[in-house]
């Protein structure tokens, strides 16, 4: 199924001479930091959304429903449509921005949307913390969904296009990486502030999503623009090849300079990169621009992500012992993320989705077989259950960690032309923003009416995801971006595709 391996020349790709230059490092290091930013959101909202002192300001009939009615189901404790409006609204904010944000990260540069995301993460913040109702608290979250579209749509495109071609693969998979830095970071905040005399705690969880914003605010100022961009902007090849030659560490960068202005020459004729997309030639990078994200997020993973305290609650920890149960799940997805950055370009994307994929349905197996045995619609499940969960959820993450949740990102990035390469990445975002909204805002009540078969239909999903990936899925690590069209002509299905696009294209240019 996968192409054949189009290595050759010294960077291990396609005669390009390039090293990993501390410039390289540092750059890429402020524009990940925007994925500790994601990071922190997801993973706060599930945990202020499950401290007692919050519930009982913003959400009383919840908290007296947490705090122990009988007559409600264990399953149905925390289903309440204003509580999942809190966590998903940021994701519909973010659906809708990433789709403005691929015109300003195409006409004013990667570095711009990134500046443009950091500073409305400060001000949705700051609103956060301020919070005394529900609407401020509204308005915090859609401001940093707003953010959230800018950076999540250029933040990925902007490793990948100064990242060297043999290393690609782990320098954007450090962007999960720090997702998963902001996730935990977030856990242990919720985990400390609980135990705050006052029942403010919360406070502090929300606003603290200002450090790493400022971070990378300041940071994006001094970012260098990629070499991709200048070329596209304005066409000052001069001062691309001069960053090139900064970035990769040589002055031997014509090959891949090359390689840029042709794309860019190419890009140059597209005046609609998002109905130009819809072109037959481009039918398979949209679909795997629609599917994969679909697929990462039906895996079950944001149920974790921002419900995992509350989720842990469900079967019967406390507070503060749910709280602790998200940062253990997280460590092990950290692990994970550190695995992929040393493996991804070693085995490459296709083996370690295929694998993660394997691993993600007999979990979501395992763990809706033991609810629908061991927990009950009324009082706590056996401890030694309620543990075992943990642990499967474990693996869960780590899993998901290590293919699935980084790969997300990598692979759409490296198979768009740079003429179609921020529409794409826009399409990527937004569908992850938009699933992700949906199972927000359903999870919760999908588990009150389906209970244990929510995790086996999370199962099924993970089947037909992995199904996908062998038939369909193509390795997409050997080539360069410039240069990833091949990869459909060799593919047992794409390339009939494409082929009838080209002869289609060829007929009409005899017509003419």
């Amino acid at each position: 199924m996968a192409i054949g391996a189009f290595v050759e020349g010294p960077a291990g790709g396609m005669g390009y001479n390039s090293h990993v230059t501390p410039f390289v490092m540092l750059s890429c290091i402020v524009a990940g930091s925007g994925g500790v930013l994601f990071g922190y959101d997801l993973g706060i909202s599930g945990g202020v959304t499950s401290m007692e002192s919050f519930l009982k300001r913003f959400f009383p009939d919840m908290y007296y429903r947490v705090k122990g009615d009988s007559h409600v189901s264990n399953y149905c404790r925390f289903d309440s449509q204003l509580l999942t409006v809190f966590t998903s609204s940021l994701y519909i904010a973010g659906f809708i921005a990433t789709l403005f944000a691929s015109s300003v990260t195409t006409k004013y540069g990667r570095r711009t949307s990134i500046l443009i995301g950091g500073s409305l993460f400060i001000v949705g913040s700051a609103f956060g913390g301020a919070a005394v109702n529900v609407y401020m608290l509204l308005i915090s979250r859609i401001l940093l969904g707003i953010g959230l579209g800018f950076t999540n749509q250029s933040i990925p495109l902007y490793l990948s296009e100064m990242a060297p071609l043999q290393y690609r693969g782990a320098i954007n998979n450090g962007f999960e990486l720090c997702v998963s830095i902001g996730i935990l970071i977030a856990n242990l905040i919720n985990y400390r502030v609980v135990k705050i005399e006052g029942g403010w705690g919360w406070r502090i969880s929300l606003s603290m999503a200002a450090v790493p914003a400022t971070f990378l605010t300041i940071g994006a100022i001094f970012l260098p623009e990629t070499p991709s961009f200048l070329i596209q902007r304005d066409g000052n090849i001069d001062q691309a090849k001069m960053m090139l030659q900064r970035l990769r560490g040589t002055t031997g960068v014509q090959k891949e300079l090359d390689d840029l202005v042709t794309a860019s020459n190419i890009s140059r004729t597209i005046k609609n990169p998002y109905r130009n997309i819809l072109q037959k030639k481009y039918r398979p990078q949209l679909v795997i621009a629609l599917l994969i994200p679909f697929f990462n997020q039906v895996t079950g993973i944001n149920v974790l992500n921002f419900y995992a305290p509350v989720m842990f609650r469900t079967i019967g920890f406390k507070e503060s012992a749910s709280l602790a149960s998200a940062v253990f799940t997280r460590v092990f997805a950290l692990f994970g993320n550190i695995v992929a950055m040393i493996f991804v370009d070693r085995f490459g994307r296709r083996k370690l989705l295929l694998a993660g994929g394997v691993q993600m349905i007999l979990s979501q197996f395992a763990v809706g077989a033991i609810m629908a045995v061991k927990f009950k619609e009324y009082g706590a499940m056996e401890e030694e259950y309620a543990y075992l969960v943990l642990d499967i959820m474990c693996v869960f993450m780590a899993q998901f960690a290590l293919t699935w949740g980084p790969l997300t990102y990598l692979v759409p990035t490296e198979i768009f032309q740079l003429e179609i390469r921020s529409a794409g990445q826009s399409i990527v975002i937004a569908a992850i923003f938009l699933v992700t909204f949906v199972i927000g805002q359903t999870f919760l009540a999908t588990l009150c009416h389906l209970k244990s078969v929510t995790f086996f239909l999370f199962g099924g999903c993970v089947c037909v995801m992995t199904l996908f990936v062998f038939f369909f899925l193509p390795e997409t690590k050997q080539l360069t971006m410039e240069q990833m069209d091949q990869v459909w002509r060799r593919h047992w299905f794409w390339k009939r595709i494409v082929g009838e696009d080209e002869e289609d294209q060829t007929r009409t240019a005899q017509e003419l």
